[in-house]
């Protein structure tokens, strides 16, 4: 991998999604900002693979996948259920004793610690998904009336749905990182269920709300994107400077 690049940005996909969703941002964002999409079992290239349905081991495994590749700071994005995804992939990797991300970023998507998942622990009928993805509004009629794109959608997507419902937070310590949380001003998650992300950072929290449904990210992309790019700036500068300070200290 080039010198050029500096931090890797490891993408976690919304209910449904591939790791297409974030091909977008690769030609959006700077050279040394180098995205890395995950692609969950099920879809995309790993559509041979059985969908999870168990969120505590499907982050082990995504951590498995990438330990190898925590060479150099990183930081965790995630929108909706991958926002969720993501906080339990970085307790798998902390659980490792493997470097921790410089950031969590949490999109659309409910503080852990006081979220119900209730809703979610029993599989959906065809109809109900349909009606939570027109509720979401982020899914074109003329793709939820193709019966063919449908059937290989809805699995998938109540297989996320009981991925979120097997969430359980338990009594885990505050991460020691900062966590950034993005939120639609007309989302049906609330802005105090975005700032119940506090309770789980005992380091810097930020909320940062745009214009915009549960889809936001689409709609306001590059207001979003600058965001994001600006919070790594200043933590890949501090992590700079604290590599700094101790090779300063061993050499004295």
């Amino acid at each position: 991998m080039s010198d050029e690049i500096k931090l890797r940005l490891f993408c976690l996909p919304h209910s449904g999604a591939s790791a297409m969703s974030y091909s977008r941002w690769r030609r959006s964002l700077p050279a040394w900002l180098h995205v890395r999409p995950l692609e969950l079992p099920g879809r995309g290239m790993r559509m041979d693979e059985p969908l999870q349905c168990d969120i505590q081991r499907l982050a082990s495994q995504l951590a498995d996948e990438i330990s190898l590749e925590l060479d150099r700071p990183y930081a965790l994005f995630g929108h909706s259920l991958g926002g969720l995804l993501a906080f339990e992939l970085v307790h798998a990797l902390r659980a490792r004793g493997v470097p921790e991300p410089l950031a969590l970023f949490a999109s659309a998507t409910a503080g852990p610690a006081r979220r119900d998942v209730s809703e979610y622990t029993v599989a959906k009928t065809d109809a109900q998904l349909i009606a939570r993805l027109r509720e979401l509004k982020g899914t074109d009629e003329a793709v939820l009336g193709n019966g063919e794109l449908m059937q290989l959608m809805l699995p998938i997507m109540r297989a996320d749905f009981l991925l979120c419902g097997s969430f359980v937070h338990g009594q885990r310590p505050a991460l020691a990182l900062p966590i950034h949380v993005f939120g639609g001003k007309q989302d049906s998650v609330r802005a105090e269920q975005l700032l119940d992300w506090q309770a789980d950072t005992s380091s810097v929290f930020s909320l940062d709300m745009f214009e915009g449904h549960h889809f936001f990210l689409v709609e306001q992309e590059q207001p979003l994107l600058r965001c994001v790019r600006r919070y790594l700036e200043e933590h890949l500068a501090r992590w700079r400077n604290h590599q700094a300070r101790q090779l300063a200290g061993v050499s004295v």
